[in-house]
């Protein structure tokens, strides 16, 4: 005979699995302050794991020690290696095929934007300048700013830009570095890598690596807005290199040098990458 608890204990087939999403209560829709307050609460979550990360990878970064001084100085050993590889991905697709974008004459600017004068302070004798070109062998060249504008000339309009976030279209005239590198028979100077480049008085250098260097759209230039270089603006001979930002265009060239070992750069030695690359 069954027990009185068998009696009333429902057969196995009638009783309801609590697990079972069929024999499960139907949820109700969530309100559209539920489906906000839920948003809200994935957004904040996400921001603080990603803002804690960020913090972290900064708080490791400020705290990595700083680079060993060479030509370049001045920035974390993590962030100057992190560059180094920047550059060298960079130059492997680099391609004089790639020209910045160019704009007609009336989009230059009629007051070109002048940003520093540190080599270039002060008035220059122009009669007195000259060139100094420095060959790898020891011979050096002395060329007349009259020798440069005897040579054809090359005009740009393009959208110069400096690392502090500001751009502006302007119009510069000179003499393409290749066509200058051709016509004085430098063209075993261009199988090293570098080029340097120094004002007068050496206060201000850069280093060029030579694909960029001889990029078709960088300048020797001498004019701007079809008149002679003023004081400001490197007066009378500076470099125009549109594949780099503004720091890599030398003003008052004194001298250039080519090397297979990165030159002296004003900027790097202060932190910032030495390609600087657009």
């Amino acid at each position: 005979m069954k027990s009185l608890n068998q009696l009333l204990k429902p057969p196995r087939q009638m009783m309801k699995n609590p697990f079972n999403k069929k024999n499960r209560a139907p949820k109700k829709p969530l309100t559209v302050d539920q489906k906000i307050s839920r948003r809200n609460f994935i957004s904040f979550g996400s921001f603080v794991v990603l803002g804690s990360a960020a913090f972290g990878g900064w708080k490791w970064l400020y705290n990595s020690p700083e680079e060993a001084k060479t030509v370049t100085a001045g920035a974390r050993a993590p962030l100057r290696r992190a560059l180094n590889q920047t550059e060298l991905a960079v130059r492997r697709i680099f391609s004089n095929n790639n020209l910045v974008k160019t704009y007609p004459k009336d989009r230059a600017a009629k007051n070109v934007r002048h940003n520093s004068d540190i080599g270039s302070e002060g008035k220059v004798d122009i009669a007195a300048w000259v060139l100094q070109v420095k060959k790898q062998s020891g011979e050096v060249l002395k060329i007349s700013l009259d020798e440069l504008k005897a040579l054809p000339k090359t005009d740009i309009i393009y959208d110069f830009k400096c690392v502090e976030g500001w751009d502006q279209i302007s119009h510069w005239g000179g003499v393409k570095f290749s066509d200058f590198i051709n016509h004085y028979k430098l063209d075993d100077q261009t199988r090293l890598q570098y080029v340097g480049m120094e004002t007068p008085d050496q206060k201000y250098y850069v280093g060029i690596d030579m694909p960029s260097a001889m990029h078709p759209q960088t300048l020797l230039a001498y004019e701007v807005n079809e008149k002679p270089l003023p004081a400001k603006h490197g007066a009378p001979l500076r470099l125009i290199i549109p594949v780099k930002y503004g720091i890599k265009n030398l003003k008052r060239i004194g001298s250039i040098t080519f090397s297979d070992n990165r030159p002296r750069d004003y900027w790097a030695e202060l932190g910032y990458d030495y390609y600087s690359g657009l």
